[in-house]
């Protein structure tokens, strides 16, 4: 999802400043579905107000500098709703945590588990923030949005609490050459 639609999604909600906008991407339901820095809102949003999908007033602040508020308009709006109904890209499955996974024949012995317990507990705090983010709602799509992350995390949990034992002492194979470069896999 490129920053111009999730910028006039999160407009839909309500008026906001670019930071609101980036703490709801990081801490909020948004952080489940994509990723955009300061570097992307800004110019985003001061493109789509040039193109007069959304407004933009300044706010003055006492001791700090203006803040810029934007909302979404009638025409943002419409182009928000042309923009939902194109199929979504792919999704991207891209983890440090599976990176430094396919090298475990390297890592010193039990850093495996370690990694493993870590992610655990990342994978369940999670879980309990898309709990508290997404509240009792009668939204369908954000009870949608609940129940499948829930299940992801849920379903990640299990994998890895299953399969630790591949990473208990003994039974690692010795790495030989760690990942062949035809495939980008863990040579066996």
């Amino acid at each position: 999802m490129d920053v111009r639609t999730v910028c006039l999604g999160i407009l839909t909600i309500g008026e906001a400043t670019g930071y609101e906008i980036k703490k709801m991407i990081e801490e909020g339901a948004f952080n489940l579905c994509v990723e955009a820095s300061f570097g992307s809102i800004y110019p985003a949003l001061s493109k789509l107000t040039d193109e007069g999908f959304v407004a933009c007033r300044q706010e003055t602040q006492d001791g700090r500098p203006d803040r810029k508020v934007y909302s979404l308009t009638d025409e943002g709006r419409d182009l928000f709703k042309e923009l939902l109904v194109q199929p979504p890209g792919e999704d991207k499955h891209k983890s440090d945590f599976m990176f430094v996974s396919l090298f475990s024949a390297l890592l010193p012995p039990g850093h495996m588990a370690d990694l493993i317990d870590q992610r655990i507990d990342w994978l369940k705090r999670e879980k309990e923030m898309i709990n508290d983010v997404i509240e009792e709602t009668d939204q369908k799509g954000a009870q949608f949005v609940q129940g499948y992350s829930q299940a992801l995390f849920e379903t990640a949990i299990r994998y890895l609490e299953d399969n630790r034992k591949l990473f208990e002492a003994g039974s690692e194979p010795a790495a030989r050459n760690g990942v062949s470069r035809e495939h980008g896999m863990a040579a066996s």
